[in-house]
């Protein structure tokens, strides 16, 4: 099985962390996001993992050799956001059999053990939630999916599709995507997945959805500080306690930050390099190499190498940022 992971988009709401950065490479609980979402995927033991890059895909690249050697990546390019098929088609070249696509803007908790289930053609991961309005969502009747529509104005149903999709013979996908391009099916603009999976369902393939539990949406400030809370509680992290600090749980501190005279916690995330000092630090994410000084954290996201020095505050900064308050 391949692994399709479109990280091409640029981020907008989880600014200005996202100026310097890929969305997928902002640090919660210590590391990436993407890496949460490959810890998830990689006991599948995919024959290859492919990106599809775009605003400032570099640093995906860069990270992702780096971090995982042994694993066969490959990369490609979506110049211009025209839409999620627009990214997916693009992988053409590399994918011919079962594929796990999955947009990884959100962590996830889902069980993968029965996907290849006979007789379907491919499932849609969901997730039950109160407003559909803002989602993607699957009608079913009561055994398989009937119809997807995006973002609907009308409830048709509580099923999000939260971006998670199985195929079992990813060519099918690539056929229904030629079709949408042809017939310029387009939702607000743009080309959906939704749409080229309806034209599989309305040309007799078989699609079922698989409910989950825990979707954790980190593509904005206050969705991050709660991703961070829901990992940090999940799997607590036992960080070593530094004389004249305290470190209250559940937080992470890298082994390689220095902390003095300070509290941190609780769900504080402390990345490596970072320095401590004087400080309150709690339910933010310090990323590596930053100072806090003389300054009270809380509801904040600090970005790489970037310097709070001051009183207390609630910030948002990007890397390289200097605030002396």
């Amino acid at each position: 099985m391949d692994v399709i992971l479109p990280v091409a988009g640029l981020g907008s709401r989880l600014r200005p962390q996202t100026w310097s950065k890929p969305k997928p490479l902002v640090s919660v609980a210590g590391k990436p996001m993407l890496a949460h979402v490959l810890d998830r995927v990689l006991p599948l033991e995919p024959e290859k993992i492919v990106f599809i890059t775009g605003y400032l895909g570099d640093q995906i690249e860069t990270w992702a050799r780096s971090y995982y050697p042994d694993q066969h990546l490959e990369f490609v390019i979506q110049p211009e956001m025209l839409g999620q098929t627009d990214a997916i088609i693009r992988t053409r070249q590399y994918c011919n059999d079962d594929a796990l696509i999955l947009f990884p803007d959100a962590l996830f908790e889902a069980d993968f053990s029965g996907i290849a289930e006979p007789g379907l053609d491919g499932i849609a991961f969901t997730k039950v939630v109160d407003d559909p309005s803002a989602y993607g969502i699957a009608v079913t009747d009561g055994r398989f999916i009937t119809r997807l529509v995006e973002k609907p104005d009308i409830p048709l149903s509580h099923d999000a599709v939260i971006g998670i999709y199985y195929f079992r013979a990813i060519a099918d996908l690539f056929t229904a995507i030629d079709e949408q391009f042809r017939l310029e099916l387009r939702t607000k603009g743009e080309y959906f997945l939704a749409d080229a999976i309806q034209l599989m369902i309305d040309a007799g393939k078989k699609f079922a959805i698989q409910p989950i539990e825990i979707w954790e949406d980190a593509g904005s400030a206050d969705f991050l500080l709660q991703t961070n809370r829901y990992l940090l509680s999940s799997a607590p992290p036992s960080p070593v306690q530094r004389p004249g600090s305290i470190i209250l749980p559940p937080s992470f501190v890298d082994k390689t930050a220095t902390i003095e005279n300070a509290v941190i916690g609780p769900f504080a995330s402390i990345g490596a390099g970072a320095v401590v000092r004087d400080a309150v630090v709690r339910d933010s994410v310090v990323e590596d190499n930053s100072i806090i000084e003389s300054a009270i954290l809380e509801h904040s996201i600090v970005g790489r190498s970037s310097e709070i020095i001051g009183r207390p505050a609630r910030m948002n900064v990007a890397d390289t940022t200097k605030v002396a308050l």
